[in-house]
C-alpha cells in the first residue's frame, strides 16, 4: 500500500490558479506588444517599393529588399525598408512609384494587368524588371508583354555611359556567379525621352541576401546585384 498524500490546502490551489492567471496575462501582454510593435507606422514621408503580384500569383519572394536601406544610407532618398506587395491590376500600384517585377518560369498577364501596367509606365511609374535566377522562360514571358504592350518601342541595351551605372556606386565592372568581370547587361524601355523600365535578362536580384531558401539559385546573377538595385532606385526618382 502506497503511503497517502499529504492533503494540500485549499488556500494553495488558489494561489496556484491566481499565478497562472498572472502568467497567460503577461503572455498576452507580449504578444500584443509584439502585434503592436510590428504594425508600427513607417516613415510616411520615405518612398514605399512595390512587389508585384502578377499572372494569376505570381511575385518575387528572392529579391532582396536590402538595397532600400542603402539608398536611405547613401542617399538623399528616404525608402522604407521593406516591399509592398502590390496586385499589377490594383488602383494601388499607382501610390509606387517606384515597382519590382520578378520571378522565374513563363507566365501571362491578364488584360487588365496588361492596361494598368501601361498606363502606370505611361503616367511616370518606373518598373525594374529582372529574371531571378536568369530564368530563360521568365526572360521570353517578359519581352512578349513588352512587345504586347509597346510594341513600336524596342528594350534598348544600356551603353557604359549610362548614369545609371555610376550615380551612387561604380558598378561598371561587376562580377556574376561566373565569368570575369564585365558591364552588367540591362536593357531599358524609354517613354517620352523617360526611361521608365530597365530590364535584367541575368538577374539582379540579389538572391544571396534575400533570406532563407533563396542563396543557391541557378543561373549567373549580377553579384554586385544589391548596388545597382541602389543605382537605379536613385536614377528613376530624379530623372
Amino acid at each position: 500500500m502506497h503511503p497517502a498524500l499529504p492533503r494540500v490546502a485549499p488556500a494553495l490551489f488558489a494561489l496556484a490558479a491566481a499565478l497562472l492567471v498572472v502568467a497567460a496575462s503577461l503572455s498576452v501582454a507580449r504578444a500584443d506588444a509584439a502585434t503592436n510593435e510590428a504594425a508600427a507606422p513607417t516613415d510616411p514621408e520615405a518612398i514605399a517599393v512595390a512587389n508585384l503580384i502578377y499572372a494569376r500569383s505570381k511575385s518575387s519572394v528572392c529579391y532582396a529588399p536590402t538595397f532600400l536601406e542603402t539608398t536611405s544610407a547613401e542617399t538623399h532618398i528616404k525608402a522604407q525598408p521593406a516591399f509592398t506587395k502590390v496586385r499589377l491590376e490594383s488602383g494601388q500600384l499607382f501610390d509606387h512609384p517606384f515597382s519590382v517585377m520578378t520571378g522565374e518560369g513563363g507566365f501571362t498577364l491578364t488584360d487588365a494587368q496588361r492596361q494598368n501596367l501601361r498606363r502606370y509606365l505611361e503616367s511616370g511609374g518606373f518598373v525594374i524588371a529582372s529574371a531571378g535566377c536568369s530564368s530563360k522562360p521568365w526572360a521570353a514571358s517578359f519581352r512578349n508583354e513588352m512587345n504586347t504592350l509597346f510594341p513600336d518601342h524596342d528594350l534598348q541595351v544600356l551603353s557604359e555611359d549610362h548614369p545609371v551605372f555610376v550615380n551612387v556606386f561604380d558598378v561598371r565592372q561587376s562580377t556574376y556567379k561566373r565569368g570575369g568581370p564585365r558591364l552588367p547587361h540591362l536593357e531599358a524601355l524609354t517613354l517620352d525621352g523617360r526611361v521608365a523600365l530597365i530590364f535584367s535578362p541575368d538577374g539582379i536580384n540579389d538572391t544571396a541576401n534575400a533570406g532563407k531558401g533563396c542563396c543557391c539559385c541557378g543561373g549567373n546573377e549580377l553579384r554586385q546585384a544589391q548596388h545597382l538595385n541602389v543605382n537605379i532606385l536613385a536614377y528613376a526618382l530624379t530623372h
